[in-house]
C-alpha cells in the first residue's frame, strides 16, 4: 500500500511539474508575442474614392504604429474594377522607414481602379494591415 502511495505521489507531482513548465509567457519570446499591431494611414487615404483626374497618381503609406523590429513587407497593387486586370504592382520586402512613397502607373483612362494595399510584419507574419481605395484617369 505504501508503495502505491508512493507511486501516486510522485505521478502527481511530476503532472504538476512538466504542466507548469509548458505555460506560455508574456516575456516577449516567440518571435514578436509582444508587438503592437501595425496602424497604417494613406493619403489618399484607405476606403476613399479619389475624383477623376490626369494624374499623377501618387500613395503614401505611413506606419503610425511602432515599427516591428524587424520592419514590414509592403505590397502596392492596382487594378481596373471592371474587370479586375492588373496593371501596376510593387513591393518593398523589406523596410524600416515609416513612410514610403509610391507613384502608380500605366492607369487606363476613362475607367474605375481599385489600388490595393498590404502592409505586413517581417517580425510576425500574421501581424497585417490591408486596406484599398478607388481612383480614375481622365
Amino acid at each position: 500500500m505504501r508503495v502505491v502511495f508512493r507511486n501516486i505521489l510522485y505521478f502527481f507531482i511530476l503532472s504538476f511539474l512538466l504542466a507548469s513548465g509548458c505555460k506560455k509567457s508574456g516575456s516577449g519570446s516567440g518571435g514578436g508575442s509582444n508587438e503592437a499591431n501595425l496602424v497604417v494611414t494613406t493619403n489618399p487615404p484607405a476606403g476613399s474614392v479619389q475624383p477623376a483626374s490626369t494624374g499623377p497618381f501618387n500613395l503614401t503609406i505611413t506606419i503610425t504604429s511602432p515599427m516591428p523590429p524587424g520592419g514590414v513587407k509592403i505590397e502596392v497593387t492596382a487594378r481596373r474594377e471592371d474587370n479586375n486586370t492588373q496593371f501596376f504592382s510593387q513591393t518593398i520586402n523589406n523596410t524600416s522607414t515609416s513612410t514610403n512613397n509610391f507613384s502608380i502607373t500605366n492607369t487606363p483612362a476613362n475607367v474605375t481602379c481599385v489600388v490595393d494595399m498590404k502592409v505586413t510584419s517581417n517580425s510576425r507574419p500574421s501581424n497585417q494591415w490591408t486596406g484599398s481605395y478607388r481612383y480614375s484617369r481622365k
